[in-house]
């Protein structure tokens, strides 16, 4: 491996992730047109309903049985980024909250002491196909921060800053580069003090383009994952379609593209370095916490569930927006 490249990895599913970051899965869904429902107008049989992951025919229902997405269930000890590039994605959550995001929105949650949320994928068009490109990522949070108040939070694709350098976007979801700066996380997160240096970066880059990613002032963890393209040289190394890095974040990295436009994904931060003790939707930082999570679930339902149904999705006619638990609405 050269300075800047401490490792070539298969992307796999999940992502491989560094500490602070827990998880990552990037879905791409050619979802056919939608039916009355919001949900697929084709045949669902030969699908296993409720636990459909196989891509067929290019799409997942994933835990959907009607409407594809992830029905009703909970989060305890870290926060969810949801950056939805094309399509769009429906939540609701045990707080009263909800939105429909989508076309390149982020939806940023601090699960914190619970919740329980709700994403769905309604198919709102019914002449045409509806791609869904979607990415979660999962940040941990410190012990000391485990157990805050849930907080929901929308970043608007519109209020996002996009760097553009010669043939090279890049799309600032967290952290700083350029001189531009992300819009504010979550007030609990990891990434809300910059001496973490957390960035959670889109990059597209033409052809032949090229792209420096600078050093972080401390060492921090940096991994870059190419999901679309051909190859891209880092330095000497070269990672191709479906691999990750895992890169020196101390030294500068020269990203140099092959003849096919790439996209990348960054995710970069300093280490919480705590026990990682996970069950499921729970993440805490021993498995008594674990223990102590699944009684308060099963006691307390994190506030119970709102909502008329496990999989709702809102009404197709209504656009981008987020309701706040507080009762505070923006529409986009």
């Amino acid at each position: 491996m050269t300075d800047s490249v401490k490792r070539i990895f298969p992307l796999g599913f999940p992502w491989p992730t560094q500490d602070p970051f827990l998880f990552c899965v990037h879905n791409l869904d050619h979802f056919p047109e939608g039916n009355e429902d919001m949900g697929p107008a084709t045949s669902l049989a030969g699908r296993n309903l409720g636990n459909d992951f196989t891509g067929k025919d290019g799409w997942s229902m994933y835990h959907g049985k009607k409407v594809p997405g992830f029905p009703y269930h909970p989060h305890r000890g870290f926060e969810t980024v949801t950056i939805a590039n094309t399509g769009y994605c429906d939540h609701s959550d045990s707080l009263g909250a909800a939105g429909r995001f989508g076309e390149g929105d982020v939806q940023w949650m601090t699960a914190g002491k619970g919740v329980q949320h709700a994403e769905m994928f309604p198919l709102l068009e019914t002449g045409q196909k509806n791609t869904l490109e979607l990415f979660q990522i999962w940040l941990n949070l410190p012990k000391v921060n485990k157990l805050v108040a849930p907080h929901f939070s929308m970043l608007w694709n519109e209020d996002i800053p996009v760097v553009e350098t010669e043939g090279v976007t890049v799309k600032l979801v967290a952290g700083t580069f350029a001189e531009r700066e992300a819009p504010a996380p979550a007030p609990d997160s990891w990434a809300a003090d910059p001496i973490n240096e957390v960035a959670i970066w889109l990059i597209k880059m033409d052809p032949r383009s090229k792209l420096i990613l600078p050093q972080s002032k401390d060492v921090v963890n940096r991994s870059l994952y190419l999901y679309g393209g051909s190859d891209v040289a880092i330095g000497n190394e070269t990672i191709r379609k479906g691999q990750g890095a895992a890169l020196v974040s101390t030294e500068d990295a020269t990203l140099a593209n092959g003849n096919v436009e790439a996209h990348l994904l960054l995710l970069q931060g300093r280490p919480i370095s705590e026990p990682v003790a996970k069950y499921g939707p729970f993440v805490m930082n021993t498995q008594n916490e674990i223990e102590q999570a699944m009684r308060e679930y099963r006691e307390t339902e994190f506030g119970g569930w709102p909502w008329p149904t496990p999989d709702h999705v809102h009404p197709r006619e209504q656009g981008r927006f987020a309701k706040f638990p507080d009762g505070t609405l923006t529409e986009k």
